[in-house]
């Protein structure tokens, strides 16, 4: 088998993030779930936006954050999602090729537009997520690169974008390339919701064992083992997947591989601003140490890193030196 030539592609939601913070009041007066993600319809999104207060407007999407993250890193990335031919799918592809990510994905014409996720931000840096998902979610087989796909060591999936039909299928046709070639597939789980609706989906995949890397945090894990004990959900999965990873924000991070354990804490910070995007750099940490072939122990430490990072800020990409940070 042959060297990759990137480290990681990764399939998932081309989104632009429009962030603004806001008191518990507005959270309320609007009904949303707070600390939540919730999806919601071209109408539904126009109004939130018409809610909200001074916003910011930056790429964003689970996966394309965590290969920013990696590409900070100085990881050699590619991204396959799908925008609009309109303003915010030209603001998604600017944004995702200036941090060094090759994106190539053919724009989709006419509706829906480019997705966009609606951001609520609260003094308690919780973030409550409105998104609607527009053109990526007719993402299709056609619009694969296969020959990229089998020319990067690790195949990173998003589990949002598991939901739609069209791009689970491209997800599907996805992982047989990445097997067929030798490389390896890891994939998050994203939200106990898309867990509760394609449960069985995942369960199957690892059984199968189509799955070499699962993140996940521990509300995902309870929703995907009916465990509700942290550890008795791991315990579940032992011998089923090669890695799991594990999240529980304030209480750091496990990882068990192979029957192996490894475990850090939080890393420490004067303020948590905004959690967005947390898990996606965690996990762009984390897959950056294992391609670099770090040990258990020290791929979590970095994923604590950025995570630790990403919560220190506004937005979801981040702002300081991730190289300087892990060193």
């Amino acid at each position: 088998m042959t060297d990759p030539r990137y480290d990681v592609i990764a399939i998932g939601n081309a989104i632009v993030d429009v962030m603004a913070p806001c008191d518990d009041d507005l959270i309320d007066e609007l009904q949303l779930a707070k600390g939540g993600m919730t999806l919601v319809d071209d109408e539904g999104a126009a109004k939130l936006y018409a809610a909200m207060g001074p916003a910011r407007e930056i790429s964003g999407g689970s996966a394309a954050n965590t290969l920013a993250g990696m590409a900070a890193l100085g990881a050699q990335c590619a991204f396959i999602g799908q925008v609009a031919n309109d303003q915010l799918g030209d603001v998604f592809a600017h944004d995702i090729r200036a941090v060094g990510i090759d994106y190539d994905t053919l724009v989709r014409e006419g509706d829906p537009a480019t997705g966009r996720c609606l951001i609520f931000v609260t003094p308690d840096g919780e973030r409550t997520m409105n998104t609607f998902l527009g053109a990526s979610t007719y993402l299709p087989k056609e619009a694969l690169d296969e020959k990229l796909i089998a020319d990067a060591g690790v195949l990173y999936l998003e589990g949002y974008l598991w939901d739609p039909e069209e791009p689970r299928s491209a997800m599907r046709r996805a992982i047989d390339v990445a097997r067929n070639a030798g490389r390896k597939v890891a994939f998050t789980a994203s939200e106990s919701f898309v867990i509760d609706r394609h449960g069985d989906d995942f369960r199957a995949l690892i059984e199968d064992g189509k799955i070499d890397i699962m993140f996940v945090n521990e509300t995902e894990l309870a929703t995907l083992t009916g465990e509700d004990e942290f550890d008795a959900g791991l315990k579940a999965l032992d011998g089923k997947l090669p890695i799991i990873v594990a999240t529980r924000s304030a209480k750091g991070a496990v990882a068990v591989a192979n029957g192996t354990r490894a475990e850090v804490p939080a890393q420490p910070i004067d303020e948590v601003v905004d959690t967005t995007g947390a898990g996606d750099l965690f996990a762009a940490g984390f897959l950056t140490g294992h391609v670099r072939g770090e040990s258990l122990e020290r791929c979590l430490e970095m994923g604590a890193i950025c995570a630790a990072e990403i919560i220190s800020h506004y937005g979801a990409r981040p702002e300081a030196d991730l190289k300087e940070l892990v060193k």
